[in-house]
């Protein structure tokens, strides 16, 4: 019987391959929220960089927003990048509600959030970021679009930037949310201190329970919508 481990890096692995995520010479930064994505995330790419070949590099960076009142013990993460014999920058940010009534919140903590990210990686010279979204959330995303914009289409496991030298990678694609979080229980990961107060009220919430009603109708429902979306 395959361990929740096993599993894991199976399908982190075949989502590198299959989408072609990480080539010779990268040097990759990974955004690291302190969720357990991210987290899971850095230690994957971690353990893989170790591998003879592909040879590429990976850092870190964690994105303090400075007014929205969620905590991380920064501490605990920068304790984990070393373990996991990765270099981790923290880089303070924030933004103005009032300067843009035309978007939310959330919108615009995780435009800076991205911004800050962004500025940094061509700072450090990386080809490549590295995002820790997993298969729930492609799946939300293709469904809010859909529902909200008319449009079926998602986040892209990889992506290249239109005004930055660089490309996004997501090597949790293939992951379901349950499954990065029985390997998070299985680490013993921290959970953040304090989350993010409007976390629970965004539309990706009602996607989620959504998607928990289609599994119901077709235990199978994830790859019929990874086909759909031919990805």
């Amino acid at each position: 019987m395959k361990t929740t481990e096993q599993h894991i890096d199976r399908l982190f692995n075949k989502a590198l391959r299959q989408y072609a995520l990480v080539e010779e010479g990268d040097h990759i930064l990974i955004g690291l929220s302190g969720g357990k994505d991210s987290m899971a995330l850095l230690q994957l790419l971690a353990k893989r960089a170790k591998v003879f070949r592909p040879r590429f590099t990976v850092e870190a960076a964690f994105i303090r927003m400075t007014n929205i009142p969620y905590q991380n013990d920064e501490t605990y993460l920068s304790g984990f990048a070393q373990k996991n014999d990765v270099r981790l920058h923290i880089v303070e940010t924030a933004f103005d509600e009032s300067t843009d009534r035309r978007h939310t919140h959330c919108f615009l903590c995780s435009w800076m959030r991205r911004k800050a990210l962004f500025d940094l990686a061509n700072e450090l010279g990386c080809n490549k970021i590295a995002l820790g979204h997993n298969k729930d959330d492609l799946m939300q995303t293709a469904l809010m679009n859909l529902v909200f914009v008319g449009r079926f289409e998602t986040m892209q496991p990889k992506m290249q930037m239109d005004k930055w030298p660089m490309q996004i990678v997501r090597p949790l694609c293939l992951i379901r949310e349950a499954d990065v979080q029985a390997f998070a229980t299985a680490q013993g990961y921290r959970r953040q201190v304090k989350n993010c107060p409007y976390e629970d009220a965004s539309r990706r919430t009602d996607m989620k329970h959504l998607i928990s009603q289609l599994q119901k109708m077709n235990p199978d429902f994830d790859r019929s919508i990874f086909r759909a979306l031919r990805l």
